[in-house]
């Protein structure tokens, strides 16, 4: 049996599959792994409670439950969920939408599947164009999402140093470059793997590169603003019709739920929605009702900025504190990317001898689940750039205790390499 191009590129070896087995296979094999490899959020008291409330009120209602298992929502997705949002982003930032600017989608990469195969690859009139990345590294979920090849571009990043032991990423603008060939700009915010958020000043001038070039600029707020809110800087919430701003409901505590949701001009949410029609006939309906009374409320800002972004910085606070006392500051060189948001620590080892998908290998055999770093920039050339070779990814959104366990042994191991 033979595969098509299709088959054959969807089947092969990615970093997002590897990720995903891993994490799977960790949790069926019931062996004591220390599991910081996936972005799987924490469990927030707060959250679930108040989940599991919003789920009884549903349970008790004939209504409710036809709407959620027995009705097909249209290709757009469930339409009170949508009105809600409308009214609850208008009345907080003014900007203007309308129920046909949003989308719903079976999770974010659902949608970022649909979005970078709409503006990259190749054109009616013979062009091929591709979608820039202009802060590398970037989410590991992009890298194969493309159905033709070399879909991305991306950008190396400034570095600066902002404490004996910490650095920051910038958008390097003298390097960015957008041309007739460029389908669209796609950035992160704050960006997984780094947790690097860039600034609004960042953010406009990209969005100024994309209008000069009638091109959208693709915002992924999965972790960021208005909600979930795992930021831990300051960032304002910014859409207009030249942005396709795409959110999600997991961090906020419902990654189960697979629900995406995309904000972009008419003509993309209809385009949009004529590709889900066609991929699942409908989003499901379960994320979309369950965060529907949050949403209608407003409370779903109140408890992405008083409830899970105080939990998530807590926890970063706790992790790096943790990592400096073990690494300490003899042993080899270190650093650790500023963490502004999302729920990652990214580590970089300037001095390492092994790559860090052999860094990874030998912590998985001691216990402890991490991603190597190498899976993080797609569009850039596999050689000649040592950097990238170089660092981790490390998720602290699991119990504490078991978070810091995770630390001191990755610590143990590099120090050990350095002797």
């Amino acid at each position: 049996m033979k595969f098509s191009s299709f088959g054959q590129k969807f089947t092969a070896d990615s970093g997002i599959t590897s990720l995903m087995d891993d994490l799977g296979n960790a949790l069926a094999s019931g062996d004591d792994m220390i599991m910081m490899g996936g972005g799987n959020p924490g469990h927030i008291p707060e959250i679930q409670q108040r989940v599991q409330k919003i789920l009884g009120d549903m349970s008790r209602s004939d209504g409710d439950t036809r709407r959620l298992v027995g009705i097909y929502d249209p290709p757009q997705g469930e339409k009170q969920f949508i009105a809600s949002l409308v009214d609850l982003l208008n009345r907080e930032y003014d900007w203007g939408l309308k129920p046909e600017n949003i989308a719903l989608t079976n999770g974010s990469q659902a949608a970022f599947f649909m979005l970078f195969n709409m503006f990259g690859g190749s054109y009616g009139d013979g062009h091929r164009k591709h979608i820039l990345l202009p802060l590398a590294p970037e989410y590991i979920g992009y890298a194969d999402a493309g159905i033709e090849p070399d879909l991305f571009r991306a950008v190396q990043p400034d570095i600066s140093f902002t404490d004996a032991h910490e650095f920051k990423y910038r958008v390097d603008f003298d390097a960015v470059e957008v041309t007739g060939e460029t389908g669209a700009i796609c950035v992160s915010r704050p960006t997984n793997p780094t947790g690097n958020v860039i600034t609004d000043e960042e953010l406009n001038r990209l969005e100024a590169l994309a209008r000069q070039h009638d091109i959208p600029l693709i915002v992924d707020g999965a972790y960021g603003t208005p909600f979930p809110s795992l930021m831990f800087v300051d960032a304002t919430p910014h859409w207009n019709d030249q942005i396709i701003l795409c959110l999600s409901l997991s961090k906020l505590g419902l990654p189960a739920a697979r629900t995406g949701i995309v904000i972009a001009s008419e003509p993309v949410i209809k385009a949009l929605s004529s590709i889900n029609a066609i991929m699942n006939l409908a989003t499901g309906s379960f994320g979309a009702m369950l965060a529907e009374p949050l949403v209608k409320s407003g409370e779903i800002l109140s408890l992405s900025r008083e409830v899970v972004c105080p939990f998530y910085r807590a926890k970063m606070e706790k992790a790096v504190n943790v990592f400096r006392e073990a690494m300490g500051e003899d042993a080899c060189r270190w650093y650790v990317h500023k963490p502004e948001g999302a729920m990652f620590l990214w580590i970089w080892f300037p001095d390492l001898p092994i790559t860090s998908l052999e860094l990874y290998q030998r912590l998985k055999a001691r216990g402890v689940l991490v991603v190597s770093g190498h899976y993080f920039f797609p569009g850039l050339p596999e050689d000649g750039w040592k950097h990238r070779h170089e660092c981790l990814r490390v998720t602290y959104s699991q119990d504490d205790d078991r978070v810091a366990e995770g630390l001191r042994i990755i610590a143990d191991e590099v120090k050990s390499l350095s002797r």
